[in-house]
């Protein structure tokens, strides 16, 4: 309670968070935007857009972040503190053993490494650095010297009661602190459980605790599980998922208010185990990206601001914070916080579900890039591909896919790398990290609507800067939702620009963003469309035809739970080489509508130049898919007979000279 009771000593959200103006900003600012995005052609201003942030009072705001959020931390540690002021008071401080602050299970072994990383210092100085922070917030300790135990002293008479005093001490340190494991451990046992009830092996480590000693009650009584030497995972499709990426969600509690909450991959998850497709597939075990691995993509300061907990951010240095506070924090209609009126933040666990999320997608790409694994499926929260170099938006903080693909570079020296991005949105921050960069090949399919539809970007003439030019490929669809776009229109799209331009490019390793908002179900704000869960499926198996099918999907937007389970499924399926369901007569025998149709010319007549493969298909766009393969099929047989023929006719034309004929003798 004394900690509660000191707001003067209470530690802003984010340090230097008080010296700042809490107003509302636009989404893109010039401070904010990398140098290569200046080169970027400028958009027209957006209206009121799904994450444009709310205006607020700056001193209600301050105050909103600093109580909401901290609130949440100080309940956590609450019972802590005062278990540990209680000891402090009976106990002498020297002969406290270190014991470092309870927190949830299943960060305990992240968070040792995480601390060990940004403070380099060992975990004796780290727990009295935390000791002088609870002074300072108001929690004195008394300081006495340890009695040697090397001497024996003989008491004067008198003092008897107080030589036995230590001893009874003891035995109540000794009890709380047998307390206090047990809860450790059955917290550790209750999320190990609950992992390998998802389908997920956990163990922890043998070493012994760092707070106790090895002759302690509590490792006795309950050791810990020995590390097994790991097992080769078979070849066939990966799957990885976590459940710590459920705990980034609001402070208000009503996931009705945020249609990206936790229910979406934990729905997801129950399905694949549903259908018996996880049993088919090798699940494997996420980690939490390194700073490092987020700075392959992102700035230093979006990195230390929104990848670390509240803890290591008040041992950072300052300076590096200040520089990343261009974002500012803005009040939600639901009373919560958030970087923009729709992507919350949660300050005890938002760092850790993304940080998490990008580290599932390193392990999952990595596994299927070298050949460990087939293919891979990860599902994965809070999404990424929004995120650009020191901007969240959208429900992102760090580009997952982009971190991944930067990896692929600069560990596996991977030379050819594709990015397909079928989200209903645009990838900006995806755009943004490979703009010049003709290594990695951009693709993004979504709606556009010559602008209006967020975020706003993705033109069909952004096609790349400087040695990136024509890497950046925007099938943008324009025309709105009269009629909406749909399997018909995507399967042509797929066959007309996408794999042509695929196909060319011959990549080493392909990457989907799976956003699967573009499925039917989503009301017009969050996409609009009207694709089956079926065709990503078949989208799906197309891609898995480029390099030698080392293809890794990651989950992005889908908001209807109905739409993104179905379509996972249909995806994981075809991952695992299973017979997909038909498409409707229906949908084949569909042309894509005229807006469609006009916005795939455009893109054919922009990108022509840069690939070879597009032109010949321009005046097949608006056919369907049954049309375009009788065309095709028509095709091969011309070219097959007109091989054969100039086959027969090289013969009849060699003749001559191999059989000349008789001379006629002379009249």
């Amino acid at each position: 309670m004394v900690l509660l009771e000191q707001p003067p000593a209470q530690t802003p959200l984010v340090t230097g968070l008080g010296a700042l103006p809490l107003h509302a900003q636009p989404l893109v600012g010039a401070d904010r935007v990398s140098p290569s995005m200046h080169k970027l052609r400028q958009h027209r201003p957006l209206g009121r857009t799904q994450s444009a942030p709310l205006p607020q009072n700056a001193p209600a705001l301050q105050h909103l972040v600093i109580q909401q959020q901290h609130q949440q931390f100080l309940e956590k540690h609450k019972q802590h503190f005062q278990q540990q002021l209680h000891m402090n008071k009976i106990i002498p401080k020297q002969s406290e053993p270190a014991r470092q602050p309870e927190s949830h299970p299943e960060e305990t072994e992240e968070e040792l490494r995480e601390h060990q990383a940004l403070l380099e210092e060992p975990y004796l100085d780290r727990r009295s650095g935390q000791k002088e922070a609870h002074a300072l917030a108001g929690v004195q300790v008394k300081q006495e010297p340890i009695e040697s135990d090397d001497e024996e002293v003989e008491p004067p008479r008198g003092v008897e009661a107080g030589q036995r005093q230590p001893t009874e001490q003891e035995l109540l340190f000794t009890q709380q602190a047998l307390l206090l494991e047990q809860q450790r451990i059955h917290q550790l046992r209750n999320y190990q459980a609950s992992m390998e009830a998802a389908g997920i092996p956990v163990s922890f480590g043998g070493h012994r605790p760092l707070s106790r000693a090895q002759s302690s009650p509590a490792s006795a009584t309950f050791p810990m599980s020995v590390q097994e030497p790991p097992t080769k995972p078979r070849f066939t499709t990966g799957l990885v998922y976590d459940t710590l990426m459920l705990k980034h969600q609001c402070t208000c509690g009503n996931t009705n208010s945020h249609p990206e909450h936790a229910g979406r991959i934990q729905s997801i998850w129950s399905r694949l185990q549903e259908t018996g497709l996880r049993g088919k597939c090798e699940c494997i075990r996420g980690r939490k990206a390194t700073l490092e691995e987020l700075q392959a993509v992102h700035s230093e300061a979006h990195t230390l601001l929104y990848g670390t907990n509240p803890l290591n951010r008040q041992k950072l240095d300052s300076k590096k914070l200040l520089g990343s506070l261009t974002s500012v924090f803005v009040r939600l209609p639901c009373g919560g916080v958030g970087v923009d009126s729709d992507t919350i933040w949660n300050e005890v666990h938002s760092s850790g579900a993304a940080r998490l999320a990008v580290g599932c997608v390193i392990e999952l790409v990595f596994k299927v890039a070298t050949g460990e694994l087939k293919n891979g499926f990860a599902v994965v929260r809070p999404p990424g591909h929004h995120a650009e170099e020191s901007t969240p938006m959208g429900f992102c903080y760090f580009n997952s896919v982009a971190i991944a693909a930067k990896l692929l570079q600069q560990r596996l020296d991977v030379s050819k790398t594709l990015i397909v991005d079928w989200d209903v949105h645009h990838g900006n921050g995806t755009q943004q990290a490979f703009y010049n960069d003709p290594n990695v090949l951009y693709i993004s399919l979504h709606r556009y609507d010559d602008g209006n539809f967020f975020p706003g970007s993705g033109a069909p003439d952004e096609v790349g800067t400087g040695p990136g030019v024509g890497f950046n490929v925007n099938m943008a669809f324009t025309g709105g939702l009269d009629p909406p776009m749909g399997d018909a229109e995507y399967l042509a799209a797929f066959r007309t620009v996408v794999m042509p331009i695929a196909n060319e490019f011959a990549p080493d390793v392909v990457l989907v963003s799976s956003g699967f908002d573009a499925v039917e179900g989503h009301p017009t704000p969050l996409g609009g469309y009207n694709l089956s869960a079926k065709c990503f499926g078949y989208l799906t198996k197309q891609l898995m035809g480029l390099a030698g099918g080392r293809i890794v999907l990651a989950l992005e937007g889908g908001h209807d739970l109905t739409a993104i389970c179905d379509a996972s499924e249909a995806c994981v399926s075809a991952l695992l080489g299973n017979e997909l369901d038909p498409l409707p007569e229906k949908v084949l025998q569909q042309r894509p509508n005229a807006n469609a149709v006009r916005s795939m010319e455009k893109v054919i007549e922009i990108h022509s130049q840069y690939w070879r493969s597009l032109p010949r298909l321009c005046s097949t766009v608006g056919r369907s898919l049954v049309e375009a393969q009788k065309c095709e099929n028509e095709e091969a047989e011309t070219v097959t007979a007109m091989a054969s023929l100039s086959v027969g006719v090289k013969p009849a034309e060699k003749r001559p000279d191999e059989e000349p004929m008789e001379e006629e003798p002379p009249l």
